[in-house]
């Protein structure tokens, strides 16, 4: 069978429709198989239920999946990104919260009157952090 035969009765656009529609009917089974292992508020049980549900009959089981859980699954993914961004600002802020010179020099000075460092160790210290 040549090509131009194939293309002219649309096997073609019907395959290239059953391939879109398997991935995103496997992208999907993808999604709600990750939302529903990272719910902590839904028990085993009721997991493993979802579990042969969406295994058994796929496509019930992710209409259902979607109509029942689907506001749901939006939320959690919603607090999942904020709380990504969250501990990502910390993290910046963190690592860019340095001390200035004058922090760095009064708290070297503490360490030299506690007796912690001597005058070679604070002069060090000091030229440290003003640059010098």
């Amino acid at each position: 069978m040549n090509l131009s035969a194939s293309f002219g009765s649309g096997d073609i656009l019907l395959w290239m429709l059953e391939l879109f529609l398997f991935i995103i009917w496997f992208w999907l089974l993808i999604a709600i198989f990750g939302d529903l292992f990272r719910d902590p508020d839904t028990g085993g049980g009721a997991k493993a239920l979802w579990v042969v549900l969406l295994v058994i009959l796929p496509f019930l089981g992710i209409l259902l999946y979607l109509i029942v859980r689907g506001k749901g699954m939006g939320a959690r993914q919603a607090a999942q990104m904020q709380a990504a961004q969250s501990a990502f600002d910390d993290r910046i802020r963190t690592a860019t919260a340095s001390s200035s010179p004058t922090d760095q020099v009064a708290q070297a000075k503490a360490l030299l009157d506690s007796g912690a460092i001597d005058q070679t160790e604070f002069a060090k210290l000091k030229a440290t952090a003003l640059g010098s």
